[in-house]
Protein backbone atom coordinates (compact mmCIF):
# COMPACT_ATOMS: atom_id res chain seq x y z
CA UNK A 1 0.00 0.00 0.00
CA UNK A 2 1.18 3.48 -1.27
CA UNK A 3 2.16 6.06 1.49
CA UNK A 4 -0.48 8.42 0.06
CA UNK A 5 -3.07 5.88 -0.10
CA UNK A 6 -2.66 5.28 3.28
CA UNK A 7 -2.32 8.93 4.17
CA UNK A 8 -5.73 9.30 2.39
CA UNK A 9 -7.15 6.42 4.67
CA UNK A 10 -6.17 8.62 7.83
CA UNK A 11 -7.71 11.34 7.09
CA UNK A 12 -10.78 9.95 5.41
CA UNK A 13 -10.76 8.45 9.18
CA UNK A 14 -10.75 11.19 10.77
CA UNK A 15 -14.03 12.58 8.73
CA UNK A 16 -15.72 9.82 9.25
CA UNK A 17 -15.04 10.11 13.09
CA UNK A 18 -16.44 13.87 13.13
CA UNK A 19 -19.56 14.67 15.42
CA UNK A 20 -21.69 15.59 11.93
CA UNK A 21 -25.21 16.09 13.24
CA UNK A 22 -26.33 18.64 10.96
CA UNK A 23 -26.44 19.63 7.40
CA UNK A 24 -22.76 21.06 5.66
CA UNK A 25 -22.49 22.28 2.52
CA UNK A 26 -19.26 22.98 1.04
CA UNK A 27 -18.53 23.90 -2.09
CA UNK A 28 -16.02 23.25 -4.26
CA UNK A 29 -14.33 25.78 -7.10
CA UNK A 30 -12.15 23.77 -9.09
CA UNK A 31 -13.20 21.95 -11.85
CA UNK A 32 -10.10 19.98 -11.53
CA UNK A 33 -11.17 19.30 -8.15
CA UNK A 34 -14.51 18.51 -9.23
CA UNK A 35 -12.96 15.53 -11.52
CA UNK A 36 -10.85 14.12 -8.85
CA UNK A 37 -14.21 14.54 -6.59
CA UNK A 38 -16.10 12.40 -8.52
CA UNK A 39 -14.23 10.22 -10.36
CA UNK A 40 -12.12 8.68 -6.94
CA UNK A 41 -16.04 8.46 -5.84
CA UNK A 42 -14.98 10.78 -2.59
CA UNK A 43 -18.69 11.87 -2.22
CA UNK A 44 -20.01 8.03 -1.43
CA UNK A 45 -17.87 8.13 1.31
CA UNK A 46 -18.71 11.46 3.08
CA UNK A 47 -20.95 11.28 6.02
CA UNK A 48 -24.27 11.44 5.12
CA UNK A 49 -24.55 15.31 6.23
CA UNK A 50 -21.62 16.11 4.41
CA UNK A 51 -22.79 17.58 0.75
CA UNK A 52 -20.19 18.37 -1.67
CA UNK A 53 -21.13 21.02 -4.43
CA UNK A 54 -19.59 21.78 -8.05
CA UNK A 55 -19.14 25.55 -8.15
CA UNK A 56 -17.50 27.84 -10.59
CA UNK A 57 -14.28 26.33 -11.40
CA UNK A 58 -14.72 26.26 -15.30
CA UNK A 59 -13.93 28.66 -17.42
CA UNK A 60 -15.02 27.34 -20.90
CA UNK A 61 -18.47 27.47 -19.15
CA UNK A 62 -18.56 30.93 -18.49
CA UNK A 63 -17.05 32.55 -21.43
CA UNK A 64 -18.93 34.67 -22.69
CA UNK A 65 -21.11 33.75 -25.67
CA UNK A 66 -20.47 36.99 -27.99
CA UNK A 67 -17.00 36.17 -27.52
CA UNK A 68 -17.91 33.10 -28.97
CA UNK A 69 -19.69 34.26 -31.54
CA UNK A 70 -16.42 37.28 -32.72
CA UNK A 71 -14.21 33.81 -32.36
CA UNK A 72 -16.74 32.17 -34.82
CA UNK A 73 -17.32 35.55 -37.08
CA UNK A 74 -12.95 35.83 -37.95
CA UNK A 75 -12.82 32.37 -38.28
CA UNK A 76 -16.29 32.52 -41.56
CA UNK A 77 -14.62 35.64 -42.68
CA UNK A 78 -11.52 33.80 -44.41
CA UNK A 79 -8.77 36.22 -43.45
CA UNK A 80 -7.45 34.56 -40.09
CA UNK A 81 -6.48 31.49 -38.52
CA UNK A 82 -8.17 30.84 -35.76
CA UNK A 83 -6.25 29.19 -32.65
CA UNK A 84 -8.16 28.14 -29.17
CA UNK A 85 -7.83 25.70 -26.43
CA UNK A 86 -9.39 22.42 -27.77
CA UNK A 87 -12.22 22.79 -25.07
CA UNK A 88 -13.50 25.81 -26.67
CA UNK A 89 -13.93 24.60 -30.56
CA UNK A 90 -17.12 22.53 -29.16
CA UNK A 91 -18.86 24.95 -27.27
CA UNK A 92 -21.76 26.12 -28.64
CA UNK A 93 -23.94 29.43 -28.93
CA UNK A 94 -27.19 30.37 -30.22
CA UNK A 95 -28.05 30.24 -32.99
CA UNK A 96 -30.83 29.99 -35.89
CA UNK A 97 -31.16 26.43 -37.04
CA UNK A 98 -28.88 25.96 -39.78
CA UNK A 99 -26.27 28.77 -38.79
CA UNK A 100 -22.87 27.88 -37.26
CA UNK A 101 -23.19 27.16 -33.73
CA UNK A 102 -19.26 26.84 -32.99
CA UNK A 103 -15.72 26.86 -33.38
CA UNK A 104 -15.88 23.29 -35.14
CA UNK A 105 -18.80 23.88 -37.33
CA UNK A 106 -16.79 27.23 -38.02
CA UNK A 107 -14.02 24.76 -39.07
CA UNK A 108 -16.33 22.23 -40.93
CA UNK A 109 -17.60 25.21 -42.74
CA UNK A 110 -14.22 26.05 -44.17
CA UNK A 111 -12.82 28.28 -41.36
CA UNK A 112 -8.80 27.57 -40.53
CA UNK A 113 -9.41 26.68 -36.88
CA UNK A 114 -7.20 24.67 -35.10
CA UNK A 115 -6.70 23.77 -31.37
CA UNK A 116 -3.95 24.13 -29.84
CA UNK A 117 -2.56 23.41 -25.99
CA UNK A 118 -0.48 25.92 -25.18
CA UNK A 119 0.23 30.13 -25.84
CA UNK A 120 4.02 28.71 -27.54
CA UNK A 121 1.79 27.00 -30.32
CA UNK A 122 0.24 30.43 -31.01
CA UNK A 123 3.13 31.77 -31.53
CA UNK A 124 4.81 28.83 -33.54
CA UNK A 125 2.32 29.38 -35.98
CA UNK A 126 2.28 32.75 -36.25
CA UNK A 127 6.20 32.52 -37.30
CA UNK A 128 5.68 29.80 -39.39
CA UNK A 129 3.07 31.34 -41.36
CA UNK A 130 4.32 35.76 -41.27
CA UNK A 131 1.80 36.33 -44.11
CA UNK A 132 -1.29 35.32 -42.43
CA UNK A 133 -2.76 37.10 -39.61
CA UNK A 134 -3.45 34.51 -36.35
CA UNK A 135 -5.66 35.27 -33.72
CA UNK A 136 -5.56 33.54 -30.49
CA UNK A 137 -8.88 32.94 -28.56
CA UNK A 138 -7.57 33.19 -25.12
CA UNK A 139 -9.97 31.96 -22.80
CA UNK A 140 -9.15 30.88 -19.69
CA UNK A 141 -8.82 31.68 -15.55
CA UNK A 142 -5.78 32.72 -14.08
CA UNK A 143 -3.91 29.25 -14.65
CA UNK A 144 -3.58 30.01 -18.42
CA UNK A 145 -4.36 33.86 -18.21
CA UNK A 146 -0.80 34.31 -16.89
CA UNK A 147 1.00 32.42 -19.50
CA UNK A 148 -0.77 34.58 -22.43
CA UNK A 149 0.59 37.51 -20.73
CA UNK A 150 4.31 35.74 -20.44
CA UNK A 151 3.95 35.54 -23.73
CA UNK A 152 2.97 38.93 -25.03
CA UNK A 153 5.82 40.19 -22.77
CA UNK A 154 8.68 38.30 -24.21
CA UNK A 155 8.18 39.05 -27.61
CA UNK A 156 5.07 37.48 -30.63
CA UNK A 157 4.94 38.09 -33.71
CA UNK A 158 3.41 41.47 -35.13
CA UNK A 159 0.48 38.78 -37.19
CA UNK A 160 -0.18 37.58 -33.91
CA UNK A 161 -3.11 38.73 -31.81
CA UNK A 162 -5.38 37.90 -28.88
CA UNK A 163 -9.34 37.80 -28.65
CA UNK A 164 -8.96 37.75 -24.57
CA UNK A 165 -11.91 36.20 -22.60
CA UNK A 166 -10.13 35.66 -19.59
CA UNK A 167 -11.54 35.71 -15.94
CA UNK A 168 -10.54 35.80 -12.19
CA UNK A 169 -12.02 33.10 -10.39
CA UNK A 170 -12.19 34.74 -6.73
CA UNK A 171 -14.64 37.57 -7.58
CA UNK A 172 -17.39 35.01 -9.14
CA UNK A 173 -16.75 33.28 -5.54
CA UNK A 174 -17.48 36.82 -3.36
CA UNK A 175 -20.58 37.46 -5.50
CA UNK A 176 -22.06 33.81 -4.51
CA UNK A 177 -21.48 34.62 -1.12
CA UNK A 178 -22.82 37.93 -1.11
CA UNK A 179 -25.96 36.22 -2.38
CA UNK A 180 -28.69 36.13 0.45
CA UNK A 181 -30.10 32.66 -0.73
CA UNK A 182 -26.02 30.89 -0.87
CA UNK A 183 -26.38 28.31 1.51
CA UNK A 184 -22.85 27.30 1.56
CA UNK A 185 -20.78 26.02 5.07
CA UNK A 186 -17.55 26.12 3.87
CA UNK A 187 -15.36 26.22 0.42
CA UNK A 188 -12.38 24.31 -1.10
CA UNK A 189 -9.76 26.98 -2.55
CA UNK A 190 -8.75 26.32 -6.72
CA UNK A 191 -5.36 24.22 -6.03
CA UNK A 192 -4.35 25.61 -9.51
CA UNK A 193 -5.48 28.95 -9.42
CA UNK A 194 -4.07 29.29 -5.99
CA UNK A 195 -0.28 27.80 -7.57
CA UNK A 196 -0.26 31.59 -9.73
CA UNK A 197 -1.90 33.75 -6.93
CA UNK A 198 -1.26 32.49 -3.77
CA UNK A 199 -3.64 31.07 -0.84
CA UNK A 200 -3.76 34.53 0.84
CA UNK A 201 -6.12 35.83 -1.99
CA UNK A 202 -8.31 33.56 -0.28
CA UNK A 203 -7.92 34.69 3.30
CA UNK A 204 -11.28 37.04 2.27
CA UNK A 205 -13.94 33.75 2.89
CA UNK A 206 -13.31 33.54 6.67
CA UNK A 207 -12.38 37.69 7.56
CA UNK A 208 -15.52 38.48 5.80
CA UNK A 209 -18.02 35.66 5.94
CA UNK A 210 -16.83 33.81 8.64
CA UNK A 211 -16.68 30.26 6.40
CA UNK A 212 -13.96 28.16 6.52
CA UNK A 213 -11.72 27.47 3.40
CA UNK A 214 -8.46 25.56 2.28
CA UNK A 215 -6.61 25.40 -0.57
CA UNK A 216 -6.39 21.66 -1.63
CA UNK A 217 -4.36 19.49 -4.07
CA UNK A 218 -5.71 17.33 -6.40
CA UNK A 219 -4.65 13.65 -4.94
CA UNK A 220 -7.12 12.00 -2.43
CA UNK A 221 -4.49 12.86 0.34
CA UNK A 222 -4.90 16.49 -0.17
CA UNK A 223 -8.45 16.88 -1.21
CA UNK A 224 -9.64 14.52 1.93
CA UNK A 225 -7.36 17.18 4.23
CA UNK A 226 -8.80 19.87 3.23
CA UNK A 227 -12.11 18.66 3.50
CA UNK A 228 -11.85 17.31 7.42
CA UNK A 229 -9.90 20.85 7.74
CA UNK A 230 -12.97 22.78 6.64
CA UNK A 231 -15.24 20.40 8.46
CA UNK A 232 -13.45 20.36 11.61
CA UNK A 233 -13.36 24.40 11.19
CA UNK A 234 -17.22 24.74 10.98
CA UNK A 235 -17.48 21.83 14.16
CA UNK A 236 -15.65 24.44 16.28
CA UNK A 237 -16.73 27.46 14.69
CA UNK A 238 -13.68 28.81 14.51
CA UNK A 239 -12.91 29.35 10.45
CA UNK A 240 -9.61 30.47 8.85
CA UNK A 241 -7.53 30.14 5.85
CA UNK A 242 -5.71 26.50 5.70
CA UNK A 243 -3.41 25.52 3.00
CA UNK A 244 -3.27 21.98 2.67
CA UNK A 245 -1.37 22.22 -1.00
CA UNK A 246 1.97 23.68 0.35
CA UNK A 247 3.96 21.84 -1.46
CA UNK A 248 2.97 23.61 -4.32
CA UNK A 249 0.66 26.74 -3.30
CA UNK A 250 2.68 29.61 -0.99
CA UNK A 251 1.12 32.48 0.54
CA UNK A 252 1.46 34.57 -1.74
CA UNK A 253 2.00 32.61 -5.08
CA UNK A 254 3.85 32.96 -7.85
CA UNK A 255 5.66 36.02 -8.25
CA UNK A 256 6.76 35.95 -11.86
CA UNK A 257 3.12 35.10 -12.92
CA UNK A 258 1.82 37.50 -11.25
CA UNK A 259 4.52 40.34 -12.50
CA UNK A 260 3.41 39.43 -16.07
CA UNK A 261 -0.46 39.77 -15.07
CA UNK A 262 0.28 43.11 -13.75
CA UNK A 263 2.58 44.57 -16.57
CA UNK A 264 0.18 43.16 -19.43
CA UNK A 265 -3.21 43.13 -18.31
CA UNK A 266 -5.70 45.40 -16.46
CA UNK A 267 -8.42 44.39 -13.95
CA UNK A 268 -12.18 45.36 -14.83
CA UNK A 269 -15.70 44.63 -14.91
CA UNK A 270 -16.73 41.64 -16.84
CA UNK A 271 -19.74 38.97 -18.67
CA UNK A 272 -19.60 35.58 -17.00
CA UNK A 273 -22.15 33.86 -19.62
CA UNK A 274 -25.56 33.34 -18.26
CA UNK A 275 -24.63 35.04 -14.95
CA UNK A 276 -23.59 38.39 -15.97
CA UNK A 277 -21.72 41.83 -15.14
CA UNK A 278 -19.40 40.86 -11.92
CA UNK A 279 -17.06 43.62 -10.98
CA UNK A 280 -13.35 43.10 -11.08
CA UNK A 281 -13.72 39.46 -12.58
CA UNK A 282 -12.31 40.11 -16.41
CA UNK A 283 -8.96 40.84 -17.68
CA UNK A 284 -7.98 43.48 -20.89
CA UNK A 285 -4.54 44.36 -22.35
CA UNK A 286 -2.96 47.55 -21.59
CA UNK A 287 -1.02 50.03 -22.72
CA UNK A 288 1.30 48.84 -25.38
CA UNK A 289 -0.37 45.32 -25.34
CA UNK A 290 -3.10 46.64 -26.63
CA UNK A 291 -1.67 47.13 -29.82
CA UNK A 292 -2.26 42.85 -29.98
CA UNK A 293 -5.86 43.40 -29.24
CA UNK A 294 -7.78 41.05 -31.69
CA UNK A 295 -10.73 43.47 -31.59
CA UNK A 296 -8.90 46.23 -32.24
CA UNK A 297 -7.05 45.36 -35.44
CA UNK A 298 -10.08 42.80 -36.66
CA UNK A 299 -13.49 44.48 -37.97
CA UNK A 300 -15.33 41.26 -39.10
CA UNK A 301 -16.71 40.59 -35.55
CA UNK A 302 -20.37 38.89 -35.21
CA UNK A 303 -23.63 40.98 -35.33
CA UNK A 304 -25.69 41.58 -32.31
CA UNK A 305 -28.21 38.74 -31.82
CA UNK A 306 -31.43 38.70 -29.62
CA UNK A 307 -30.44 36.22 -26.90
CA UNK A 308 -26.54 36.94 -26.74
CA UNK A 309 -25.15 35.72 -23.85
CA UNK A 310 -27.72 33.82 -22.31
CA UNK A 311 -27.51 29.89 -22.14
CA UNK A 312 -29.48 27.80 -24.84
CA UNK A 313 -33.24 27.38 -24.29
CA UNK A 314 -33.95 24.91 -21.30
CA UNK A 315 -30.54 24.78 -20.45
CA UNK A 316 -29.67 25.41 -16.54
CA UNK A 317 -25.37 25.62 -16.87
CA UNK A 318 -25.65 29.05 -15.05
CA UNK A 319 -27.46 27.55 -12.20
CA UNK A 320 -24.97 24.24 -11.75
CA UNK A 321 -22.06 27.03 -12.14
CA UNK A 322 -23.37 29.16 -9.05
CA UNK A 323 -23.95 26.00 -7.38
CA UNK A 324 -27.98 26.05 -7.40
CA UNK A 325 -28.30 23.03 -9.02
CA UNK A 326 -26.57 19.78 -9.33
CA UNK A 327 -25.93 19.22 -12.66
CA UNK A 328 -28.16 15.63 -12.54
CA UNK A 329 -30.50 18.31 -11.61
CA UNK A 330 -30.44 19.96 -14.81
CA UNK A 331 -33.38 19.97 -17.64
CA UNK A 332 -31.41 18.65 -20.50
CA UNK A 333 -28.91 16.77 -18.82
CA UNK A 334 -28.92 13.14 -19.92
CA UNK A 335 -31.46 13.80 -22.66
CA UNK A 336 -31.01 16.28 -25.29
CA UNK A 337 -27.24 16.81 -23.89
CA UNK A 338 -24.95 14.55 -23.46
CA UNK A 339 -21.48 15.16 -23.80
CA UNK A 340 -21.64 13.06 -27.58
CA UNK A 341 -24.23 15.96 -28.44
CA UNK A 342 -23.39 18.77 -26.06
CA UNK A 343 -26.48 21.61 -25.43
CA UNK A 344 -24.73 23.64 -22.87
CA UNK A 345 -21.08 24.54 -22.07
CA UNK A 346 -20.95 22.54 -19.04
CA UNK A 347 -21.13 19.29 -21.27
CA UNK A 348 -18.32 20.53 -22.96
CA UNK A 349 -15.21 20.59 -21.05
CA UNK A 350 -13.39 18.39 -19.03
CA UNK A 351 -13.91 21.19 -16.24
CA UNK A 352 -17.36 21.39 -16.55
CA UNK A 353 -19.31 19.77 -13.53
CA UNK A 354 -21.87 17.86 -16.40
CA UNK A 355 -19.37 16.52 -18.14
CA UNK A 356 -17.52 14.98 -15.20
CA UNK A 357 -20.71 13.43 -14.00
CA UNK A 358 -21.65 12.02 -16.85
CA UNK A 359 -18.48 10.53 -17.66
CA UNK A 360 -18.29 9.07 -13.97
CA UNK A 361 -21.36 7.15 -15.19
CA UNK A 362 -23.83 9.75 -12.54
CA UNK A 363 -27.08 9.86 -14.41
CA UNK A 364 -30.16 11.92 -14.07
CA UNK A 365 -31.72 12.50 -10.25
Amino acid sequence: MSENLEAARVWLGRIQALPITEPIAVMNVCGGHERSLTHLGLRAVMPANVKIIPGPGCPVCVCPEEDLADAIALALSGTVTLVAFGDMLRVPINAAKGDVNSLAAARAAGGDVRPISSPQEAVAMARENPARPVVFFAAGFETTTAPVAAMLAEGVPDNLSVLLAARLTWPAVDMLLRDKDASLDALIAPGHVATIMGAEEWRFIPERYGLPVAVAGFSAESLLAALYSVLRQKLEGKPFLDNCYPELVSAQGNARAKHWLAEVMQVGPANWRGIGIIPDSGFTLRGEWQRYDARARHTVLAAPRKRAGEMPPGCDCASVVLGKLGPDQCRLYGNACTPQHPVGPCMVSDEGACHIWWQAGMRAA
